[in-house]
């Protein structure tokens, strides 16, 4: 897959090519003011694994999508999962209250004006629906995943159930912004600040198609990615073993962590991408990440920052080894 962006391009450069970043890192928890840094080294001091952030990045900007599965194989999916819950707290808490408000600014919601106020009332309905939808989310989707990640399998239900319980979720957010559009634009009172509600109307195009990205990527690289390790505890259930066990003697002195893990942990701080692990120890790719998965549960360390800090305080790396040299 040829990538639009990579670690060593400037992050400004990353910013300046598409505004969409600005909201995309701030959902990562990146601030303004990185100066000439690469998005290696703003995620680096920003705790944010790399990878992840540049698939996500590239995902924005392959509107193809022809790539789900290479990008699947790149994520760390606890990152991910955080990702889109601060994308969710963005819209409910932030966005939409926001539009709100200037369309209230916009309208003229006297008693007297009846359109405004149904336009204002539709808005409201639509607004709850985007956060019925999340906050259904939240409490299924999101827990089931983290369930995942910590080894526990339900035998009751799959992704792909709790997903379909709200699949038309999405159509039906796409169907209510495109006809709060088109009464806006069709019945937009007379006597109201037509400068201010294109303005608004302006903000709403940009967040339908904010809000239609973030679906399109949990119907396609979020449920890729939870299959991806449905499957993986699938086998690990059925054979009674992980693809490489390891013994008692693999384990370190007070930590749960095998000899393998270690190594993964140092190609880790490296900079290695989970597909140069993968040759460099000539494993499968799913491994890798079962690996990493595994290491995030023992250590309780999700971030490259912190493994690097691990990894230098007990001596699996010099400084000099890693990106912080």
């Amino acid at each position: 897959m040829t990538e639009k962006y990579h670690e060593n391009d400037p992050m400004s450069d990353v910013i300046s090519d598409d505004y969409r970043m600005l909201q995309m890192i701030s959902r990562f928890g990146i601030t303004l003011g990185f100066g000439d840094q690469t998005v290696a080294e703003t995620c680096r001091k920003a705790g944010v694994e790399v990878t992840t952030f540049l698939t996500i990045v590239n995902y924005l900007k392959d509107t193809a999508h022809a790539h789900i599965n290479e990008m699947a194989e790149q994520i760390s999916l606890p990152d991910f999962i955080r990702y889109l819950k601060n994308t969710h707290t963005y819209f409910v808490d932030f966005r939409l209250p926001g539009i709100r408000r200037r369309l209230i600014e916009a309208l003229d919601c006297s008693s007297r004006n009846q359109i405004a106020l149904l336009i204002l009332r539709f808005y409201d309905e639509y607004a709850a629906e985007v956060a019925n939808h999340m906050a259904y989310e939240n409490t299924h989707i999101h827990p089931y995943v983290e369930d995942l990640l910590a080894g526990k399998l339900s035998s009751a239900v799959t992704y792909a159930e709790l997903a379909s319980r709200h699949l038309g979720n999405h159509a039906s957010i796409e169907k209510s912004i495109a006809e709060l559009k088109n009464i806006i634009i069709r019945y937009y009172p007379a006597g109201s600040n037509a400068q201010l509600m294109g303005e608004v109307l302006m903000d709403i195009y940009m967040t339908e198609e904010d809000l239609l990205t973030h679906c399109h990527m949990e119907d396609t690289l979020l449920a890729e990615c939870v299959r991806r390790l449905e499957e993986d505890l699938q086998q690990r259930g059925t054979e009674g073993v992980c693809e490489e066990p390891t013994s008692v003697a693999d384990r370190t002195a007070g930590e749960d962590v095998s000899q393998r893990e270690r190594e993964i942990i140092v190609q880790v701080v490296k900079g290695l991408s989970n597909k140069e692990i993968a040759d460099a120890l000539f494993i499968s790719v799913n491994t890798v990440m079962t690996h990493r998965r595994n290491i995030s549960r023992k250590l309780g360390i999700h971030s490259t920052a912190g493994l690097t800090i691990y990894a230098i305080v007990n001596g699996l790396v010099s400084l000099e080894d890693t990106h912080l040299s």
